[in-house]
């Protein structure tokens, strides 16, 4: 899909005086390069309710959207982007050479930002997109090439995403812990924010508990999927449990989830959550240097 040494996709039109970080990782990481290439984007919206200007807070002399793209970047992907609604973010962006669109302030959600970022840069229509949440500083790069390795391996489905075990049954009972259940070939059934499977005759013993998982906010869509996702009408399930990705079992596509053995690190939605961030750059600076 891509010419080895080009740091874009075949095809794909580059703004005018950005170009997107290396494909390449750190020569210090012990990750392989993945053999499923794809392109990320990160959607980062400057207001937020809870935590105002957040894509833009400080975290060890870096605006924290800058510090998910650098762990981005790490994963191996071809190019590594933000898409923002503000140009004070793109302004920082730029300042830290990450290449950065400006796109539409009226978008509902970051999966129609990240259809507008796709467009922008005309990805071929099999490109695989991932989208990185612009608050997660200390997102796994592993886990964000296991979530586009997963797509290119299931040709069927129009997005993948990633799951983990879910042990706790407080957890279970959760409703801010989105739970999921997989069909016998890794395709969701449903997401809920209820515990599912409901256990009919009584909790299982915790070695029972496997069937349990944990959904992980991290999805890969082919390009194509994406410009025709943002036509399709919200389902009654999407706007009852307040979960988007119901929009796309509603309507008949495939999401294809893998399993995860790695646990997700914890966003960034409170200043409290941005103090622990803080902190763990802190403690572990070399380590995200």
């Amino acid at each position: 899909m891509c010419d080895e040494n080009s740091k874009f996709p075949r095809h794909a039109r580059q703004p005018q005086g950005v170009t997107p970080l290396s494909k390449t990782p750190p020569a210090d990481s012990a990750m392989e390069i993945s053999t499923a290439p794809f392109v990320i984007i990160i959607p980062a919206r400057y207001a937020s309710t809870r935590l105002p200007g957040k894509p833009l807070a400080d975290i060890h002399g870096k605006p924290m959207v800058v510090r998910v793209a650098e762990q981005a970047q790490r994963s191996g992907a071809e190019s590594v982007w933000i898409a923002c609604d503000d140009a004070r973010i793109q302004q920082a962006a730029h300042a830290h050479g990450v290449p950065c669109l400006l796109t539409r302030p009226d978008h509902a959600s970051g999966t129609d930002r990240l259809a507008e970022a796709a467009e922008q840069l005309n990805l071929p229509a099999d490109s695989i997109v991932v989208n990185v949440q612009g608050d997660e500083p200390l997102i796994d790069p592993l886990l964000i090439r296991q979530v586009a390795n997963e797509l290119r391996a299931h040709p069927e489905s129009s997005m993948s995403t990633l799951c983990h075990p879910l042990h706790s049954h407080d957890d279970l009972l959760n409703p801010n812990i989105v739970k999921v259940v997989m069909n016998a070939v890794g395709h969701a059934m449903y997401f809920s924010r209820a515990p599912i499977p409901w256990p009919r005759d009584g909790w299982p013993t915790t070695d029972a508990t496997s069937i349990f998982y944990r959904h992980m906010g991290i999805y890969a869509y082919r390009a194509d999927f994406l410009r025709h996702y943002n036509q399709l009408p919200v389902a009654p399930a999407e706007q009852l449990e307040a979960l988007e990705q119901l929009r796309v079992l509603w309507h008949g596509d495939r999401i294809s989830v893998g399993i995860s053995p790695l646990a997700a690190a914890p966003g960034v939605d409170t200043m409290d959550d941005l103090t622990r961030v803080r902190q763990l750059f802190g403690t572990h600076h070399s380590v995200f240097s």
